[in-house]
């Protein structure tokens, strides 16, 4: 969908006579974005928005957890201080059902049956999209081929948490400056706890159980758990409490990190010489072992802009704006944002750049966030309910200290069942 098109659909104003609006003045959006690579990009190629539009964008761009805090506050109270917010497969359903933000409804070119569909049903609520994907994506593991096979070890599709360790083992080096593995550790229901729930999902554990009673004092959340600390203390870089996707990113760009477990879309991102990807290990549950998301882009309530916003999202999230990322002379389709589109893998010139593709439809072709027997709510990472951002932040911490040796295991777990438990019988459960 062009620029013109997206706008004008939305406004029905003409840009024939020039880029200003009914009273005379350019508008102006306030997006609020993620401060990750994909985001990051979209201010420059979204230049060409603002020259053909005149509506003129201003980013904010903040830390995940950050983010997360002050568009949750503004948007539950209708502050209006954002045109357009990033949020993702947690927020959205809820949210929308809430009202807190917008429906979403574009033309027939946006053609919102090419978006995977698990993407689609994630930012929806009874069938209406409430946020539109910006880029999706699953996790797997990303490692240095060349590393594993001076070390004659290997890593396969699913490989069971002991082979993982195995191979840490094997190519740790820290006096050379390489790590086994690297794995987020900074706290953060959306930081930590994303990894840290699809390793407990594999080893057999769940949040909650069917009457959405804490499950974290379990056998399996202490494997699981015990299991994380032993790997990343042992074989991960010193302070990986501190760190997750942005510092891990760098970390392996600067060849310090073996392997990394994490979101696929860092394979956009990185620079290193002999990357291989295989899909996420569990230890005998693949179920859940492989996360879900979408950043996506959303209109909150309480803006006074609602209708250029949505057609910039339009715009934004368009086939278009992929091949625009495409055509800018800074980037290419080794830089697209992924995860989102069907044609975005159908492309050859995308499948001809990007080595990690198959391995990343794969993913999230695989990713399972309907609720089980095993795991009574929708969600992997997450539980798709309205408190899961306070339980799995209070619980994140006390993940973080387990990891830098401030608590034990035993201390750690105790304490996050009965901050669960005491969040979720305010809460009525």
């Amino acid at each position: 969908m062009s620029i013109k098109h997206a706008l004008r659909a939305a406004t029905a104003l003409s840009l024939v006579a020039g880029p200003v609006f009914a009273d005379g003045h350019a508008k102006e959006l306030t997006i609020a974005i993620v401060n990750n690579g994909h985001m990051i990009n979209m201010q420059k190629v979204a230049e060409a928005y603002t020259e053909e539009t005149g509506v003129a964008l201003n980013w904010v761009s903040l830390e995940e957890g950050v983010l997360r805090e002050q568009v949750t506050s503004d948007t539950a109270t209708g502050g209006g201080q954002y045109d357009i917010i990033n949020i993702g497969m947690q927020e959205a359903p809820i949210w929308g059902a809430a009202g807190w933000i917008e429906p979403l409804e574009f033309g027939d070119d946006y053609d919102t049956d090419d978006i995977l569909p698990a993407i689609r049903a994630g930012l929806s609520h009874e069938g209406t999209m409430y946020a539109a994907p910006f880029y999706g994506e699953s996790s797997m593991v990303m490692y240095r081929k060349d590393l594993m096979d001076a070390a004659g070890v290997s890593i396969s599709d699913n490989d069971s948490w002991e082979n993982i360790k195995a191979a840490a083992e094997a190519i740790h080096d820290p006096e050379n400056g390489v790590y086994g593995v690297c794995l987020r550790g900074k706290p953060g229901w959306g930081d930590n706890m994303a990894f840290i729930t699809t390793m407990v999902n594999s080893f057999g554990g769940a949040w909650f159980d069917a009457d959405f009673q804490p499950t974290i004092d379990s056998p399996e959340w202490k494997a699981a758990i015990e299991f994380y600390v032993d790997l990343l203390g042992n074989y991960g870089p010193p302070g990986s409490e501190g760190n997750s996707f942005n510092e891990i990113l760098a970390l392996y760009n600067e060849g310090k990190c073996g392997m990394w477990i994490d979101a696929t879309i860092a394979a956009s991102f990185l620079e290193v010489d002999g990357v291989a990807y295989a899909q996420s290990p569990n230890a005998g549950n693949p179920v859940g072992a492989n996360w879900l998301w979408a950043w996506a882009m959303a209109v909150p309530s309480g803006t006074e802009n609602a209708e250029e916003a949505k057609a910039f999202i339009e715009w934004a999230t368009s086939k278009d704006y992929v091949q625009a990322v495409a055509d800018h002379p800074e980037f290419g389709w080794a830089s697209v944002p992924t995860g989102q589109r069907a044609s975005t893998y159908a492309n050859p010139e995308f499948q001809e750049v990007a080595a990690f593709a198959e391995a990343e439809l794969a993913a999230i072709e695989s990713a399972a966030p309907e609720a089980t027997d095993l795991k009574p709510y929708v969600g992997v990472q997450f539980a798709a309910i309205p408190e899961f951002p306070e339980v799995g932040s209070a619980v994140a911490q006390e993940m973080a200290a387990a990891l830098s040796g401030a608590k034990s295991v035993d201390e750690a777990l105790a304490a996050s069942q009965a901050a669960a438990e005491s969040i979720m019988e305010e809460a009525g459960y």
